[in-house]
């Protein structure tokens, strides 16, 4: 069982940056991945970036990337997610899952499946200003 909590989301002007953490407890060894999604009001539920916490590969939708940066501490049992240059599109309700990969996934797209997380935490708000 394992519970997340993520943070760090606020309000930006349109270029700024921020950086989402998602702080993991409980046991963590049945889960291989972390992943981002978000969600704006209206719209469908989207994969934003994954990490496979075993191998530390990285995975990020077309739209954040060369923008956002997937990270990890294992120490700290907490993955990040630096957000830069960010536009009023990226406005959204944050969460961060974990999953497990039973493969390599070959694309961000096969990585950001939701079926593949069962466990989701409460969500932080990041809203960009034009």
């Amino acid at each position: 069982q394992v519970q997340l909590v993520e943070s760090g989301g606020g309000s930006v002007q349109t270029g700024g940056s921020l950086r989402l953490s998602c702080a993991a407890s409980g046991y963590t060894y049945s889960s291989n991945c972390m992943g981002w999604f978000r969600q704006a009001p209206g719209k469908e539920r989207e994969g934003v970036a994954a990490i496979d916490t075993r191998g530390g590969l990285t995975y990020y939708a077309d739209s954040v990337e060369g923008r956002f940066a997937v990270s990890q501490d294992r120490a700290k049992n907490t993955v990040y997610l630096q957000m830069n240059n960010l536009e009023p599109e990226d406005t959204a309700m944050y969460y961060c899952a974990a999953g497990v990969l039973f493969i390599t996934p070959r694309d961000a797209l096969s990585a950001l499946r939701e079926h593949l997380y069962n466990t989701w935490g409460q969500g932080t708000q990041v809203t960009v200003s034009s």
